[in-house]
């Protein structure tokens, strides 16, 4: 991949992460499906760009960005599925 587009890439999940944060700041409501899913195609689109401009740092913050991001999609799709009388 070439540098530009590894830029390009990063800029991109720069840009989810940024979005995510401003939308758990406005709703009224955070959807935690949308905000999860944000957060983890960000990281995931950081951690590609970093394969090209590689910092320890920064891939250790997103891979544990994105590991939360994935635990928390995963719980807010199970609470979606769950009947809603039955208790968490």
């Amino acid at each position: 991949m070439s540098p530009l587009a590894a830029d390009i890439i990063g800029l991109i999940g720069s840009a989810l992460f940024v979005g995510g944060f401003a939308y758990a700041n406005i709703a009224k409501t955070l959807n935690q499906l949308w905000f999860n899913a944000i957060n983890l195609a960000g990281a995931i689109l950081l951690l590609i760009s970093l394969s090209v401009h590689f910092n320890l740092a920064a891939f250790v913050l997103e891979a544990a960005w994105g590991t939360i991001a994935l635990l928390g999609l995963g719980k807010a799709v199970w609470e979606r599925q769950r009947p809603k009388d039955q208790p968490a």
